[in-house]
């Protein structure tokens, strides 16, 4: 099965590699981290969750429109139908 790309956007296998990067290093990063606080890497370890919630976005937001189609056009179509309805 193929799957789509919309412009500017990852694949869901992109993002799943970096999300298996990022998830190593947060493990990593715990480990360093549990033999005593180093400020550079709970700082690191912060960036790093923030960047994998960030993927996870992408992640369902990519799905999203895998399923429904770009989030622009739905408003688009469902404005139309809205117009057409008070219209009739």
């Amino acid at each position: 099965m193929g799957q789509i790309v919309f412009k500017g956007m990852k694949t869901i296998d992109q993002i799943h590699a970096e999300l298996d990067t990022a998830t190593e290093r947060r493990g990593e990063l715990w480990h360093l981290l549990s033999g005593g606080h180093e400020q550079a890497l709970a700082d690191e370890l912060h960036e790093l969750e923030e960047r994998i919630a960030a993927l996870w976005d992408e992640h369902r937001a990519l799905k999203a429109r895998e399923r429904s189609g770009d989030r622009d056009e739905i408003i688009k179509r469902a404005r139309h139908e809205e117009r057409l309805a008070r219209a009739a």
